[in-house]
């Protein structure tokens, strides 16, 4: 898609208006990838561009980002918001990025963060099956029938109409506290509803994987744009640990 410079510049949050836009550009801020300074204001592939020396940010955007325990994810909800662990242009871009399934504030881990509709959809639809495996601190060991429990297709959350879908549980650890949950659909706060259906408390919970695709040597507030090789591993069925 082409875009007059001055309107990539604010679309993609470095402006908020036009008239900075265009002082960007005649200030010399804006250039070719081969550093030739653009003069004027032509339409043009956003990929040609560099603004201050370093290549405009891609359109569409796709971030995967470690979200930090204490961060919440709508912009509906109180608290520091993860838009506030990336660069404040990203905040302002049009489109926005949206979570692309989101964790409440006292979960940590993998959040992808995009402004492509299509794919957005993708991650989210319940079609598609995307896993996405989580680590959780119980209060109590886990207990054989809960495993079957899960795998059922039957458990029944509060103030929900139909089962959820069946899902993984086993212990990774050898007192049974840590467990590993791999789910298919993303309900408003699944895995504690799942384990408090089943008499359990969640204590501490993490998102490690989305699809095949994981933190890696990612530490909290990380961030970094997915090449295609990341987005193809979302719908990856490798779902290996890290």
């Amino acid at each position: 898609m082409q875009k007059r410079a001055s309107q990539w510049l604010m679309a993609l949050g470095y402006c908020t208006s036009r008239r900075e836009a265009e002082g960007w550009i005649a200030d010399g801020r804006l250039s070719l990838r081969d550093g030739t300074v653009l003069e004027d204001d032509p339409r043009i592939d956003p990929a040609r561009l560099s603004a201050d020396g370093e290549a405009l940010d891609p359109a569409p955007l796709t971030l995967i980002l470690y979200k930090p325990g204490g961060f919440v994810c709508s912009t509906e909800d109180p608290g520091r918001l993860v838009y506030d662990l990336l660069p404040a242009r990203f905040r302002r871009r049009d489109p926005v990025l949206s979570v692309a399934g989101r964790l409440d504030k006292d979960t940590s881990g993998l959040v992808l963060m995009t402004d492509d509709g299509q794919l957005l959809h993708k991650i989210i639809s319940p079609k598609r099956k995307v896993t996405k495996l989580y680590h959780a601190t119980l209060a109590r060991p886990v207990q054989g029938d809960d495993v079957a429990t899960f795998a059922s297709g039957t458990l029944m959350l509060q103030n929900e109409k139909t089962p959820c879908k069946p899902a993984g549980l086993r212990a990774i650890s050898e007192d049974g506290k840590q467990v590993e949950v791999r789910l298919t659909e993303g309900r408003y706060h699944q895995v504690r509803r799942m384990m408090a259906a089943v008499g359990n408390h969640v204590e501490t919970l993490h998102r490690a994987r989305i699809g095949g695709l994981g933190l890696g040597q990612m530490a909290p507030g990380d961030w970094h744009a997915l090449t295609e090789a990341d987005r193809a591993a979302i719908f990856s069925t490798d779902a290996s640990e890290d």
